[in-house]
């Protein structure tokens, strides 16, 4: 049974993200809410909990695009090779918001993923994901929590997520109501933009 714990966005209780920080440190899977849909997360350098993740979500290792979850911009060089200047103060300035870029990853990037020639950076205008990353020293592994119906394609309220996922991960943080509109996705491979997927971010600078 999934612990389920309530964190203000205005001002996450310190505890409360200790919490979750000690579950994704132990391997958990968390569900927790950013600046657009509810995510399900674990921690980048956990390869059993990656494992879970890509079984939950039903996606191969090797073909998943989940995200990495960063408090800032600042340790892009960890994961990702060199951008081009441009490209960097375009992020700098957007984020944190709504937007996934994704870069070329290096041969930083955890061994679990690896495989991936590409690495999606998410940086949340939300306080709660980003003091999780900030507590836990690292970025955390994302996916959109999706739904399978023909009405709505995200959860987007905890209570709900709760009782769908109460026996398959291992907390819930209710954060209040989520979005139903994803991040725009952006590529800027080969220091060239381009428009992945239209969400919530605006896209007036392509």
């Amino acid at each position: 049974m999934a612990i389920y714990t309530r964190i203000y966005e205005e001002n996450p209780n310190e505890r409360q993200v200790k919490k979750v920080v000690d579950c994704l440190k132990g391997g958990g899977i968390v569900i927790i809410p950013t600046d657009t849909v509810y995510g399900i997360c674990c921690d980048i350098y956990n390869a059993k909990a990656f494992d879970r993740l890509c079984q939950l979500t039903g996606k191969k290792k090797e073909k998943s695009n989940f995200s990495f979850i960063c408090y800032d911009i600042s340790n892009l060089s960890d994961f990702a090779r060199p951008i081009d200047n441009a490209i960097f103060k375009l992020m700098k300035r957007v984020l944190p918001g709504p937007y996934t870029f994704v870069l070329e990853a290096n041969n930083k990037v955890p061994k679990c993923v690896q495989k991936k020639k590409t690495v999606g950076i998410r940086v949340p205008a939300n306080n709660i994901p980003c003091d999780i990353v900030k507590m836990l020293g690292n970025p955390i592994m994302n996916a959109s929590l999706k739904v399978e119906d023909d009405m709505v394609e995200y959860l987007t309220d905890p209570e709900l997520i709760c009782d769908l996922y109460k026996d398959k991960v291992d907390m819930i943080v209710d954060g209040g109501f989520g979005d139903n509109t994803p991040s725009t996705v952006i590529s800027c491979l080969n220091d060239e933009i381009e428009l992945i997927r239209q969400g919530k971010g605006l896209v007036d600078f392509i």
